[in-house]
């Protein structure tokens, strides 16, 4: 749901009819552009708060994100933000989304109580506040390295840092996800029909089940995850010519252009456990009783065999870009979209920034879905001296109970939600108040 100056308004009736100590109005906050927007939530009664968090997303609307609600009746400020490509992939210039996040920090410092400032990272906001901290705590020479396909400008020069990171089940990057959604059996991009039968992920015959989970062989994952990343290398030498000829005054048009992609919803992940089914570790598994296990976490996700249906789709199955939007949020050069990824060549990245973030982060990953091995990546690649990570049992990426998975495996994810945000209270409380 878009949210508007007007839904904004009916906040105030909307969060009264919930609990008394949840956040009951929530201000108004028009940032510039005018795209860029925010609601401000305080919590209801007790102490002011000294701790803020700021959440946003490349294109999402995050004004009334879960987080805003759950963290403020813990007692703590919470900015959810809309960036000026609100809800529009194909304007987003990513590099320029920490200029959104720049004007959100320096409000939250500025109200009175505050003292620490922390950036949550849902989803594909993980890769928004993690390349905004990277590049605020080593400067533009990050953003702004060689093989960067869009490198930043000197606008992002001295951005204000936040205090510590909350990852959320952020994803690597939408560079990544939309690399491994591409389906790579596609041989003419003039011609997506054209498609070599051995990569097709929608084959019965190479191990795709229309009413379940699929099962591939190593082999066939080996050779799809490769041509992927090929794929994927031939739209960016495509997208990179286009842009010269632009530059060189022999495009169609003079500063940007379209850049359609089709077929580009099969991620396998999506509807096989053959693909990240879990941690390769023991690590915590927050449990839907509250208690905390260590072993092996598997996820409980469900398949979505519609992928199928979508793939062909145009709603849901093609990526209208243009070649910024495409370059600079949708594009990653790789020789395997799983293992082999060249995380650098795009700001886009999460593995990219967070060795160059410093400040405390929370790392967690959500049970019901399949971001649970890439946050252990995500963890082990962090450079932070104070990091933690964790696994909520049963939890969909939205970071509210799975009922899909608890009816293939019998058990109640019902407290997920509660259990999540008790334990990033209790993590913030414990190192900045």
């Amino acid at each position: 749901m878009k949210l508007t100056l007007s839904a904004c308004a009916g906040l105030v009736l909307a969060f009264g009819a919930s609990a008394a100590s949840a956040q009951s109005n929530p201000r108004y906050i028009q940032f510039s552009p005018s795209a860029t927007k925010g609601a401000l939530y305080t919590p209801d009664s007790g102490p002011a708060a000294t701790v803020a968090f700021l959440t946003i997303h490349r294109t999402s609307n995050f004004m009334n994100m879960i987080g805003t609600r759950e963290l403020s009746k813990r007692g703590f400020m919470v900015l959810g933000m809309n960036p000026r490509s609100d809800n529009n992939e194909a304007i987003v210039n990513f590099e320029k989304v920490a200029l959104d996040i720049k004007q959100g920090v320096e409000f939250l410092r500025k109200q009175p109580g505050i003292k620490k400032i922390i950036l949550i990272g849902f989803s594909g906001g993980g890769p928004a506040t993690t390349f905004y901290q990277a590049v605020a705590e080593n400067g533009v020479a990050y953003c702004q390295a060689p093989q960067k396909l869009t490198p930043c400008g000197d606008e992002l020069a001295g951005l204000p840092p936040a205090d510590g990171m909350l990852l959320l089940d952020a994803h690597p990057g939408n560079t990544i996800n939309s690399m491994r959604s591409l389906d790579p059996s596609v041989i003419d991009e003039n011609d997506p029909s054209k498609t070599d039968v051995a990569l097709d992920p929608f084959s019965p015959q190479n191990g795709f089940n229309p009413a379940g989970q699929s099962v591939y062989s190593e082999e066939f994952m080996a050779r799809y995850f490769k041509a992927q990343a090929a794929r994927m290398n031939r739209l960016i030498d495509t997208a990179l010519a286009m842009r010269d000829e632009i530059k060189q005054g022999k495009g169609k048009t003079t500063d940007d252009a379209p850049f359609i992609v089709y077929r580009a919803r099969a991620r396998l992940m999506d509807f096989s456990m053959s693909v990240h089914p879990g941690t390769t570790r023991p690590e915590k598994l927050l449990k839907n009783d509250g208690s905390i296990a260590t072993g092996i976490v598997r996820s409980v996700r469900a398949p979505v065999v519609a992928s199928a249906r979508f793939n062909r789709s145009l709603n849901n199955g093609t990526l209208f870009l243009t070649l910024t939007s495409f370059l600079s949020a949708n594009a990653i050069r790789a020789k395997d979209s799983i293992d082999d990824i060249d995380w650098c060549t795009s700001n886009n990245s999460t593995p990219c920034a967070l060795p160059r973030i410093s400040v405390p982060i929370l790392i967690t990953a959500m049970g019901g879905h399949y971001f649970v091995r890439d946050s252990e990546i995500h963890f082990d690649m962090a450079a932070s001296k104070d990091k933690d990570f964790i696994v909520i049992e049963g939890a969909v990426h939205g970071q509210t109970p799975c009922e899909a998975c608890s009816k293939v495996t019998g058990q109640s994810y019902s407290n997920a939600t509660r259990n999540l945000y008790d334990y990033v209270a209790n993590w913030t409380r414990s190192r900045f108040e």
